[in-house]
């Protein structure tokens, strides 16, 4: 069952508007209609043409930058990525229109991209990433001719905006198979472009992945296939943990202490993947906490360990804590100790403030104040 719809019609979207007056028209690259019907969006594309001389149409250096020249469906499905990205299906007969031999390429397990590579992936960079998805999530090999220029064509990632590169981030990584599109950016050397704060790895374009991120990756998976919810604060949390860490080490030997070193190194890292992917702040600021925790979770003496358990960020802080357990040895005493710490302990329920108890918290003093006389 398809997880979502996409519609493409011979209308302009201003004649989609016409029809639903609450659709929202976006995109300045390609203008498209976002359609809501009973809960949920639609997105309405029109039939791309073949352009013109003097046609609405921007390029930079090969790059569409504006293209909102509209033909029909036989252009259309040639102006498409990959042949198994141009199969339209006819609402009304139920049959599947195939104009470039996709559906052929499907039951072979091949991904051919349209055209001439190189030129195609100029056009748009991002068509690097989504040959690295098709492969991982549908089991598909690329031709000869559609692999060959990926990663010699991999710096093209840093002309597209952060936000765009976001939202496909997302999609590599938090729909089910985060491990094989980590494991296809590698092998198209893709994965450098993508998270330059990684340390390199042996071979064009690679990075090196520890054990934290593998793992993450292995788990997110295994939520999505349950149902479970995932949250891209935690993947980038797993994602830059590694190059997190080695700065706190090289702050902490300076003199600097852990928390301050986390604090700087948290900027830092974040700074450093901003420049490629955007994060929003809703995330970026639980990624922070999750880092911040993992140095807070040492203080386990005294009372004052226990306002943890009420942080609002406590569970996400504590699975990051199980996840490097399982690489680090020397982790798993303190893990132990707070798995014990949850046992019999009730928290308050969702949406209360996230303060401890007041017999939890230490008592305040108070001053006496000075007998007037006479």
């Amino acid at each position: 069952m398809p997880k979502d719809f996409d519609v493409a019609t011979s209308a302009t979207p201003e004649q989609v508007q016409q029809v639903f007056p609450r659709c929202r028209l976006i995109g300045r690259r390609f203008r498209l209609a976002h359609v809501r019907k009973r809960g949920n969006l639609i997105e309405v594309a029109t039939f791309r043409g073949v352009p013109d001389p003097g046609d609405e149409r921007e390029l930079d250096n090969g790059r569409i930058l504006r293209d909102n020249v509209f033909g029909t469906v036989e252009e259309d499905a040639l102006r498409r990525d990959f042949t198994i990205n141009a199969l339209f299906l006819d609402p009304v007969s139920g049959d599947i229109r195939d104009y470039v031999g996709g559906y052929r390429d499907l039951a072979e397990r091949r991904l051919r991209l349209i055209g001439d590579p190189a030129v195609r992936y100029r056009e748009d960079p991002v068509r690097l990433l989504r040959a690295a998805r098709f492969v991982a999530k549908l089991g598909v090999e690329p031709d000869e001719e559609s692999a060959n220029p990926i990663t010699e064509l991999a710096p093209l990632l840093e002309q597209v905006p952060p936000a765009r590169l976001f939202e496909e981030v997302c999609k590599l990584f938090m729909t089910g198979h985060g491990m094989r599109s980590m494991e296809a950016l590698q092998r198209f050397g893709l994965s450098r472009t993508l998270f330059p704060g990684l340390r390199p790895g042996t071979g064009s374009g690679k990075v090196q992945l520890g054990g934290v991120l593998r793992q993450s990756l292995q788990n997110t998976d295994e939520r999505v296939r349950v149902s479970k919810p995932v949250t891209p604060a935690f993947l980038f949390a797993a994602l830059l943990w590694e190059p997190v860490e080695e700065v706190v080490g090289v702050l902490a030997s300076e003199g600097e202490s852990e928390y301050v070193a986390m604090m700087k190194a948290a900027e830092q890292a974040i700074a450093v993947q901003a420049q490629r992917t955007s994060i929003p702040r809703r995330f970026s600021a639980v990624t922070r906490q999750i880092w911040m925790l993992q140095v807070r979770f040492r203080k386990t003496r005294g009372k004052r360990w226990k306002r943890l358990l009420y942080e609002e960020r406590f569970r996400a802080g504590y699975d990051f804590l199980l996840l490097r357990a399982r690489e680090d040895k020397a982790l798993e005493e303190l893990a132990e100790f707070w798995t014990r710490a949850q046992e019999g302990l009730t928290l308050p329920p969702a949406g209360a403030r996230s303060r401890p108890e007041r017999r939890d918290r230490p008592r305040r003093r108070r001053r006496r104040r000075p007998r007037k006389t006479g």
